[in-house]
C-alpha cells in the first residue's frame, strides 16, 4: 500500500540519490499524522467547549487525583509552559469557572490551583471524545501493531525525556 510520502521520497531519491532518505519516510508520516491528530483533538475539545491549551491544564489537574489541585510550579512542569503563560491560563480558566485559586495550607505565600466541578465535567467529556477520535485514527491497526508502534515511538522519544 503506497501513500503520498512514498511519492515524495521517490522524487527526492531521483533528485538527491546521494542522501539517506530513511528519516523522511518516518518523520513525514509522523508529521502528517500529527496534523490529523491535532484536528481530531481540536474537534473533541471544541465539542466540550474548551480549547487545547485549556485541556492541557484541566487534564493535569484531573490526573492529580482528588482534590484535583496542583501548585502553579507543578502545573508548569506538567504542561511545559512558562510562568507568565501559566498565570495567564489560570486567570482565564478561573474567569470561566473551570478552576479556582486557593491558599496553600503548607506555604503562606503559595497558592494551589484546583479543578472546579464544572472543570471536571468539561475535561472528562473532552477526554472521552478525544479517546474516541484517537481510537478511530488507530482503528485499522491490530492490537499487536499498536503495542509495537507504541514501543517504537517510546524508544524514539527516549532521548528527549
Amino acid at each position: 500500500m503506497r501513500d503520498e510520502v512514498d511519492e515524495l521520497v521517490e522524487a527526492w531519491a531521483r533528485e538527491r540519490a546521494d542522501l539517506d532518505l530513511a528519516p523522511v519516510e518516518v518523520f513525514s508520516r509522523i508529521g502528517r499524522l500529527a496534523r490529523h491528530l491535532d484536528l481530531a483533538r481540536r474537534s473533541a475539545f471544541t465539542s466540550h467547549g474548551i480549547e487545547s491549551w485549556e485541556f492541557d491544564v484541566l487534564a493535569a489537574l484531573r490526573r492529580a487525583g482528588e482534590p484535583y489541585e496542583l501548585s502553579p510550579g507543578r502545573l508548569l512542569r506538567e504542561t511545559l509552559v512558562t510562568s507568565g503563560t501559566m498565570t495567564n491560563r489560570v486567570d482565564r480558566l478561573t474567569a470561566r469557572g473551570l478552576v479556582e485559586r486557593l491558599p496553600d495550607p503548607h506555604d503562606r505565600r503559595g497558592v494551589l490551583v484546583r479543578l472546579t466541578p464544572e472543570g471536571k465535567v468539561a475535561v472528562d467529556g473532552a477526554f472521552e471524545a478525544l479517546l474516541e477520535a484517537e481510537g478511530r485514527l488507530m482503528s485499522d491497526l491490530p492490537d499487536d501493531d499498536r503495542e509495537q508502534l507504541a514501543a517504537l515511538l517510546r524508544r524514539l522519544l527516549r532521548p528527549f525525556s
